[in-house]
């Protein structure tokens, strides 16, 4: 009878624990691991699955998962070039630092913007060397979150990958605070509003997205693709869309850029084609952040929190080490403000 309950009839694997009660491999690392993040049934249907295949959980990995490192790791899945380029980046590491200074967890900040800095990462999270990690910036598709999951790790991320998001999350309101600058252009009397998105693997960008159309639609005006254009988030893509946008629709009248540092970048394109801001265009960023407040005419952008977030993270991470969470991760969503200037 045992080796019919094993695959192949081999040592049974945690995989195989978890398929036969029913929950993810996480879960099941969270239950052998003697993590309270997990709910009594849950427990008693892995632990049984435990009983009938025998399986025998690797001892060296659970004594380093149980020792405490007194350290956090904050992973930017960003190449080192974007991080130091965008001030979103700066604001969540202050907010961070801020939630950690009076406790005695130390930080680590780790970027992992290629395949070898990644491995190196997995080598390192694997061998528990941390309590917990912040995830900033995740894509939909990174392998990263369901590594955590698998090590039954604390884990925390800015903004959710999509609508389900399993894991504990902090985000400002994508949508309202896109709606929000749309409806200010609408208002305005602009009637052919551009858009230029970050990457639209992102949740938050497509939210973004998501309500510059709700926006468009509550007022009647018919949505129109040409007037929407992909970029990166970088400076560099916000001028190559502009460019886009003004090639198909060259009498757009305003454009909300998903961030200020593709607005600037939407900027220097605009003057190059003798386009007035906002005489001609108006434009709108979105993050508030230094780059809005020191373009000229001053930008018009959406404020998010971001200095909160990362407060916010930070904060919950700690109380998901401390065991105080339960197996429902939180998700916080923090309101945004548009903040008007010279360029709308």
């Amino acid at each position: 009878m045992a080796a019919a309950r094993v695959r192949n009839g081999g040592r049974p694997t945690l995989e195989e624990v978890a398929a036969r009660a029913g929950v993810g491999r996480g879960t099941a690392s969270r239950v052998i691991n003697g993590s309270p993040r997990v709910s009594e049934a849950t427990r008693e249907a892995v632990e049984a699955a435990v009983a009938e295949l025998g399986y025998v959980p690797n001892r060296a990995a659970r004594a380093l998962a149980g020792n405490r490192t007194d350290a956090i790791a904050l992973v930017v899945p960003e190449p080192e070039t974007r991080f130091f380029a965008e001030p979103y980046f700066s604001a969540i590491v202050r907010g961070v630092g801020a939630a950690l200074a009076d406790t005695d967890m130390q930080l680590l900040l780790t970027l992992a913007g290629n395949d070898r800095e990644r491995r190196r990462l997995a080598q390192y999270l694997t061998a528990h060397r941390v309590d917990g990690v912040l995830l900033v910036a995740v894509h939909a598709d990174d392998p990263l979150p369901e590594l955590l999951e698998q090590l039954g790790m604390p884990c925390v991320i800015s903004g959710a990958r999509h609508a389900n998001e399993p894991l504990a999350s902090v985000d400002s309101d994508n949508f309202d605070g896109a709606r929000a600058a749309v409806e200010h252009l609408i208002t305005r009397g602009r009637r052919s509003v551009a858009t230029i998105t970050g990457r639209l693997e992102v949740y938050g960008a497509q939210r973004r997205l998501d309500g510059y159309r709700a926006a468009l639609a509550a007022a009647g005006l018919p949505p129109d693709e040409r007037l929407i254009a992909p970029a990166d988030f970088t400076e560099e893509g916000g001028a190559r869309a502009m460019r886009e946008l003004l090639a198909r629709r060259p009498h757009l009248d305003a454009v909300f850029a998903a961030s200020d540092v593709m607005a600037a970048g939407a900027r220097q394109v605009l003057r190059e084609a003798d386009r007035r801001i906002p005489e001609d265009v108006a434009l709108i960023g979105f993050d508030d952040s230094v780059v809005a407040r020191h373009m000229h005419p001053a930008l018009t952008s959406v404020r998010q929190p971001i200095e909160e977030m990362g407060r916010r993270m930070a904060q919950l991470l700690l109380e998901e080490i401390a065991g105080r969470v339960g197996e429902e991760r939180p998700t916080v969503v923090l309101p945004t403000e548009l903040v008007v200037r010279d360029s709308s």
